[in-house]
């Protein structure tokens, strides 16, 4: 959430912030409000003086041995004004504070122009594309996916469209990914590992972003508990409503979860496979900073999830996305993209964004600066380290063999007791 005084002080700096990103501030809207809590404000605050002023009439009058009866009467007709005018002042609180809820972040300096994903700006590339002396497949036409490791019939009688059974070689791949992704965050990243909860409170996902913009795009159960979309949420929130100390940052957490979305509107994209699911799994990085070295912790977080892609040997492109394909909360974002040979294209696996402060606002995630005397906002920062199911179609595409094969990459070996292939 933006902070209430920069709309206050220069609307108009805002605004031209956050068109650069598609959207258009209510600029109207947010004067009409704030002229309205000011007039409600000033008018309870007048009520109140009457009210003590009277108060005080009232002991003086007793003192004196005369009947207060009269004075009382007015008291009691000013509370009644001001309950009704404390009640208008609630609601227009409300208001302001749902009309802030709806702004996204506002854009970093850095972050370059454009309208779509088309604009979004290379960064670097690392590794080679491999070439194949045949035409590569898609990873749900090669050998052990189509003899029964990856099945998508069972699991649309199961649950429906966009959802998968993996089996045998190829769910042990997912499971000995996520694995190698936290030991090497756990022992050469310095995180510390989560285990966290998937299902929260709404005010969890107010608190990351995802409400009330991205609500019809989430599970969420009778009793108003969500699932989570992302790791993210029930990291981030570890630190709601906290004040930290100096000593304590940076905070780096790292949690392996399932991850549940809808994925409206996106029907008609990435049918085939498991590039869109409805339930996916994410090794998800967040770290919590001091708001001066937010943007070297970007960049630090953003080398993590690359090591991932250049110990598995992926070749992959990172790309700062323009103003236009930006995130909700993020003021800046990178993402990785992995080549996939059976798609011929780069697709992404991973996100990393800096929030600064927006999501410390929704939260009240504070620290305790010792040249202040108020608890400040901390920074927050997520990323994929990365996502899993993309990370198995990655392996599967770029490993495969032109007799159905799928090799396992060097890394991973030790978790395959040093088999080469899969299925060995």
């Amino acid at each position: 959430m933006l902070d209430i005084q920069l709309l206050r002080k220069d609307i108009a700096a805002v605004a031209k912030n956050l068109q650069q990103r598609g959207y258009e501030l209510d600029v109207a809207k947010f004067q009409e409000l704030e002229q309205q809590r000011k007039e409600w404000q000033i008018k309870a605050e007048d009520l109140q003086h009457k009210r003590n002023s009277l108060s005080k009439q009232i002991g003086v009058a007793k003192a004196q041995g005369n009947d207060p009866a009269e004075i009382m009467q007015q008291v009691a007709a000013i509370a009644e004004e001001l309950k009704d005018a404390e009640a208008r002042q609630e609601t227009v609180q409300t208001s302001l504070q749902d009309f802030l809820l709806d702004i996204p972040n506002m854009l970093h300096d850095s972050v370059p122009l454009g309208n779509d994903e088309s604009q979004n700006v290379e960064v670097r590339t690392w590794g080679n594309i491999p070439e194949f002396n045949f035409k590569p497949k898609e990873h749900f036409e090669l050998a052990p996916c189509e003899s029964g490791c990856m099945d998508f019939a069972t699991s649309a009688r199961l649950s429906g469209a966009r959802f998968v059974v993996l089996s045998d070689q190829v769910a042990k791949l997912q499971r000995v990914l996520a694995q190698f992704m936290l030991d090497l965050h756990t022992q050469e990243h310095g995180y510390t590992e989560k285990y966290v909860p998937f299902l929260v409170k709404p005010e969890c996902l107010y608190g990351t972003g995802q409400f009330p913009k991205f609500k019809h795009d989430q599970y969420g159960t009778a009793n108003d508990m969500w699932l989570i979309p992302t790791a993210e949420v029930s990291l981030t929130n570890l630190v709601r409503e906290q004040i930290l100390t100096e000593e304590q940052l940076p905070l780096k957490f790292v949690a392996h979860t399932p991850c549940f979305r809808k994925e409206s509107g996106t029907y008609g994209k990435d049918t085939k496979g498991m590039l869109r699911q409805h339930q996916f799994e994410k090794v998800e990085l967040v770290q919590i900073v001091h708001p001066e070295q937010s943007y070297q912790a970007l960049e630090e977080l953003v080398s993590h999830a690359e090591r991932v892609l250049q110990l598995l040997e992926l070749p992959y492109k990172l790309t700062s996305l323009c103003s236009g394909d930006i995130g909700f909360s993020a003021a800046k974002t990178y993402d990785l993209e992995v080549w996939l040979p059976g798609q011929n294209a780069y697709r992404e696996i991973s996100s990393c964004s800096n929030t600064e402060s927006f999501q410390a606002r929704r939260m009240q995630a504070r620290w305790r600066n010792p040249a202040g005397k108020k608890p400040e906002l901390v920074h927050t920062l997520n990323g994929s380290g990365l996502a899993v199911g993309r990370t198995l179609i990655a392996v599967l595409e770029n490993y495969q063999q032109e007799d159905g094969r799928v090799k396992i990459p060097r890394v991973l070996r030790k978790y395959f007791a040093d088999a080469e292939y899969l299925g060995e």
